[in-house]
Order: C-alpha cells, then sequence, then structure tokens
C-alpha cells in the first residue's frame, strides 16, 4: 500500500491591531490559527486563501490573544487548545509541559512548552521536524526581547527563556508582536559592540522600512543578539553595573531581574 505523500505545511502571516501577529498554520486546505485576538482578519485570511479552519491553538490568556475565539467557533466547530493553568474558559483541550499534539486536518505535530512569566500559565507550541522546526511562543520570547513580567518572576522568565533558547538553531521563532525595532535600540544600548546585533539591527530596520516583518526570526540570531538570552555576558553584565542598576558580582537572577526592569523604563 503506498504512503500518500505529505501535504507542505505553510504559516501565514495575518497582521491585527497595532502591532500583533496571528500565525494561520495551513496545508492549502486545512488551516489552524494561533493566538486569534481578533477574528475578522483570520476570518478574511481564510477566506481570501480558500481555507477550512480545524483549531484554535493559545499561547495565555491576554485579551489580544484569545478576543477572536467566540466568534471564530460561532462560524466552526472545532478544537481550542490551550494552557491548563492560565485561566482560559474557552480551552476544550488543555495542554502542559511535555505533552505533544497533531492539530485536526493537518499533518502537524507539536510539542508543548510551559513557559511561565509573562503569565504563570504561559505555554508555546514548538515542531520539531526535518528541516521545518517552529516555535510558536506568544508573549515570552520577541525578536531581540522577551514578554513583560506581568503575573510571573524573573526566575520562572529565565528558566522558560532557557527552554527555548535549547531548541535547534535554526527553529523559527514565531512570536506574537512586531516589536523588533524597539527591543534592538535597547539591546545595543546595553551590549554595544557586538558585531552580530549591529548587522540584526541592519537587517531588521530595512525590513521594517519596506513594510516587511521582522519576525519570524531564528533561535541562533536570538541567541546571538537577544539580551534576554545573553544577560550573564560580560558586555551586558558591565552596562549594568555602570548604570548603577546592578551591584558587582550579584546573582544570575537579580542581573536577569535588572535588566528587564531597565527594559521596562528605557
Amino acid at each position: 500500500m503506498t504512503t500518500p505523500p505529505r501535504k507542505t505545511l505553510s504559516v501565514l502571516t495575518v497582521p491585527a491591531f497595532k502591532d500583533n501577529y496571528l500565525w494561520l498554520i495551513h496545508d492549502g486546505s486545512n488551516a489552524a490559527i494561533v493566538d486569534p485576538g481578533d477574528a475578522a482578519p483570520v476570518k478574511a485570511a481564510l477566506a481570501a486563501h480558500t481555507l477550512r479552519l480545524t483549531a484554535i491553538l493559545l499561547t495565555h490568556h491576554h485579551a489580544d490573544h484569545i478576543g477572536g475565539v467566540p466568534a471564530l467557533l460561532d462560524e466552526w466547530d472545532v478544537p481550542v487548545f490551550g494552557p491548563r493553568s492560565d485561566g482560559i474558559e474557552l480551552v476544550t483541550q488543555p495542554l502542559g509541559q511535555g505533552e505533544r499534539i497533531v492539530a485536526p486536518g493537518l499533518d502537524l505535530a507539536l510539542e508543548v512548552l510551559d513557559v511561565p512569566g509573562h503569565t504563570l500559565g504561559h505555554i508555546a507550541y514548538a515542531r520539531r521536524d526535518d528541516g521545518a522546526n517552529w516555535l510558536f511562543c506568544g508573549d515570552t520570547l520577541f525578536g531581540a526581547g522577551c514578554g513583560r513580567l506581568f503575573e510571573g518572576t524573573p526566575s520562572q522568565m529565565m528558566d522558560s527563556l532557557a527552554r527555548l533558547a535549547a531548541l535547534p538553531d535554526d527553529t523559527l521563532v514565531y512570536c506574537a508582536h512586531e516589536y523588533t525595532l524597539s527591543n534592538l535600540r535597547f539591546a545595543r544600548a546595553v551590549e554595544p559592540g557586538n558585531a552580530a546585533l549591529e548587522a540584526r539591527a541592519e537587517v531588521d530596520e530595512a525590513a521594517r522600512t519596506a513594510g516587511r516583518p521582522t519576525i519570524p526570526s531564528t533561535i541562533g540570531l536570538e541567541k546571538a543578539t537577544n539580551p534576554f538570552l545573553r544577560y550573564d555576558a560580560p558586555r551586558i553584565v558591565q552596562s549594568l553595573v555602570e548604570a548603577e542598576r546592578l551591584l558587582p558580582g550579584a546573582s544570575a537572577v537579580d542581573t536577569f531581574a535588572a535588566l528587564r526592569e531597565w527594559k521596562n523604563t528605557f
């Protein structure tokens, strides 16, 4: 018996609100949407590409990530995958660390990662496939940055980012906001002399000038340029000490916390 060929999966960028990205994963026929904060652009994208919605994937409970779910469910009877412990009543398939799912109607297997910090129950979805490693990380890891700590602790966010940084370097990072240029301004201030960072800034500034998204990035690029994955780099620690935001010899957690607090007011 001949095995039917696998359908190629693609990720469609669906802009929403001022700077959100909703991610529509599809095979040309069926589609899953990640963090649909607004139903209207999702419906428009589905119609434009003649796609049928088969699943909703949520990372955390903030309104700009779940606000469109009720309107989508009014039109499509599909499962809603989401965090077990983040207070989202609409979730029908609760998930946590290490669980694996296959999105209905798609040849899409995803591993669930617990990534608390931005919210306490935040999760991410990782696809590990030959030649196609993807990460849908909501508001945990951003292009050259990370999410604010609305509910979790610096230690939790450090651990969450370390979990994401352990993914293969070629993993494409599909985060939920276009914050990259703002994050790069901060990164360049705290780690001057990072050649990879300067090169990234040039590329991403050109992309935004041309109206293109800076996302997805890659795990490898984030490890080379993202200060929240590099908080213990000597030049970043030096910057924190020089700015009188950190005492010499401070712990890793205190260093990360000081860096995140600096970004909050930068």
